[in-house]
């Protein structure tokens, strides 16, 4: 999945969602990595996506062409 500047999501993101809110990429179906708090076996059945841990609502799962503007931030162990 791709946010909506076009960077590739990647496991360890920090990223902004909708400018107000918060999250971190815990998993990326879609490129089959997942982080050691989302286990694949628990995971892999939403099919394809993102999951983020948002400081909103926990887990959200979110999907190429999602409403919600999803922007990369920084990557995983930038600082």
């Amino acid at each position: 999945m791709r946010y909506a500047d076009n960077n590739e999501a990647k496991v360890g993101d920090h990223v902004a969602i909708d400018v107000k809110h918060k999250g971190v990429v815990v998993a990326d179906l879609d490129g089959g990595e997942f982080s050691e708090h989302c286990p694949e076996a628990q995971w892999k059945h939403l099919g394809t996506g993102i999951l983020i841990d948002t400081d909103f609502g926990g887990l959200v799962h979110y999907q190429e062409g999602t409403d919600e503007h999803i922007v990369l931030v920084r990557r995983a162990g930038a600082l």
